[in-house]
């Protein structure tokens, strides 16, 4: 590993990609009347994705770049579950009818803060109104600490398949510097809770760069999570930014790690995986060899969302409640942010959506190279322009941060194909990013937001 590549390439501020354009280039030009019309255009032998979002936790855990409100009493939420089955049914009222679902995610805030018996009327109402099959995909993010034997088998019940369970650390000390005290035996109850209820996938989400975190300890978290064996582990850095996320100011900056450091760790955890028998699947997910992300990468149909890595082929994707992104056809919706903004909305008769983006064949096009550059580390930017009519001419011959990149030995450019070397996909997000045609401007508009 170079040292320069790191200076120049690691540290940089860039996007996970999960989205092309990303988020900050949403505009209120697209609102409830546009996503309405999207909506009815959805094709109806189309499998779709659901993800709901139960934007609430009972504590702030200080690292959190979620949007979610902290709340002791139920009252908010059982207020949160009425409006988010009202936009169900006010979904479902505008597309074709009934559609197929693919896979559906909740995540939060913690889905599971809401009682099992909630839980089981909220599934009921979205088999109810939609078309179910016997091998979609039902993901629920769970923060152990707060799972209950009764949820855990309500989620069994309600036919969930994939938990997605946050670890984050196993270290004391790195725990109390984010507000999160979760003990290993907390998760492995957890664990033990979901399997015997028939929740047999299981992922654990680990971060790097936290305060007072070190690559000792984030091989021990990584021991003793393998322990557990679950299927799948997704590993990010954490991103300080207070100005954007305030509750941050909790955090001491000068316990986070630099650049090189954070480098370390992410490298460090792993090779533990690795180790223990995990796959790596693209920049931050490791499965099993028997895992269908471990398939669908060997297919070469690996795919990336909002949720990260995935092996969901659905190109719709309808969101329900607060600040829940929505993706058809023709672009991305995303609703208000605000729950109560979202809920006014809502008992108005009227979709919640407050801005979004309507995609370009350009769009299209970029946003498929940039896919296949983040699951694949290479990506034949020839054919992908051809099939869209463009030229790569000015993709590849044209493109400063392309010819850096390839000068400083990070990719190969051969033919059209553009191929990251083994040992610098570590800063693949910066190849994806020389086809990102909006960065500049996305970034100053974060930085204003900010």
């Amino acid at each position: 590993m170079h040292a320069s590549i790191l200076q120049k390439y690691g540290e940089m501020r860039l996007p996970r990609y999960t989205s092309y354009p990303t988020a900050p280039r949403f505009a209120d030009t697209i609102d409830h009347q546009t996503y309405s019309e999207w909506l009815a255009a959805i094709p109806r032998a189309q499998d779709v994705s659901l993800y709901l979002h139960i934007p609430f936790c009972r504590s702030m855990c200080w690292y959190c770049g979620c949007h979610t409100t902290i709340t002791r009493q139920d009252e908010p939420i059982l207020d949160y579950l009425a409006v988010l089955k009202d936009e169900i049914r006010m979904v479902a009222g505008r597309t074709p009818q009934p559609l197929p679902i693919g896979e559906m995610h909740f995540g939060g805030g913690t889905p599971t803060i809401i009682e099992p018996e909630e839980f089981l009327a909220l599934m009921y109402l979205l088999r109810e109104q939609f078309s179910f099959a016997g091998s979609t995909g039902i993901a629920v993010e769970i923060d152990p600490r707060r799972l209950t034997v009764e949820m855990a088998e309500a989620l069994g019940a309600g036919g969930v398949t994939r938990a997605s369970l946050g670890v984050q650390s196993f270290d004391p000390v790195v725990q109390k510097a984010i507000n999160r005290i979760q003990s290993e035996a907390q998760t492995a109850d957890a664990v033990h809770h979901l399997r015997r209820s028939g929740v047999d996938n299981i992922n654990f989400d680990l971060i790097y760069g936290l305060p007072h975190q070190t690559v000792d300890s984030c091989i021990a978290t990584a021991k003793a999570a393998v322990a557990m064996r679950p299927e799948r582990f997704a590993v990010f850095g954490y991103a300080h930014i207070p100005s954007f996320k305030k509750h941050q100011r909790m955090i001491d900056e000068n316990a986070l790690p630099d650049g090189a450091a954070r480098n370390a760790q992410a490298m460090a955890i792993s090779e533990t995986l690795v180790a223990a028998g995990y796959r790596q699947i693209g920049l931050d997910h490791f499965a099993l060899p028997h895992d269908d992300l471990v398939k669908a990468q060997e297919a070469g149909k690996l795919r990336r969302n909002f949720q990260g890595y995935t092996t969901d082929n659905c190109e719709t994707l309808i969101g329900f409640g607060a600040s829940a992104i929505g993706r058809s056809q023709e672009g991305y919706a995303q609703n208000e942010v605000a729950p109560g903004l979202y809920a006014r909305h809502i008992a108005s008769g009227r979709l919640a959506t407050a801005k979004g983006y309507r995609l370009t064949g350009e769009d299209r096009m970029r946003a498929d190279i940039i896919e296949r550059l983040m699951c694949d580390f290479s990506a034949d930017v020839a054919a992908i322009a051809a099939a869209y009519g463009f030229d790569p001419h000015r993709l590849i011959d044209q493109n400063a941060k392309l010819a850096a990149l390839a000068e400083y030995g990070v990719l190969d450019i051969a033919g059209g194909v553009i191929q990251v070397r083994q040992d610098h996909r570590f800063v693949v997000r910066a190849v994806a990013a020389a086809f990102d045609a909006y960065l500049e401007q996305s970034q100053r508009t974060h930085s204003k937001a900010a």
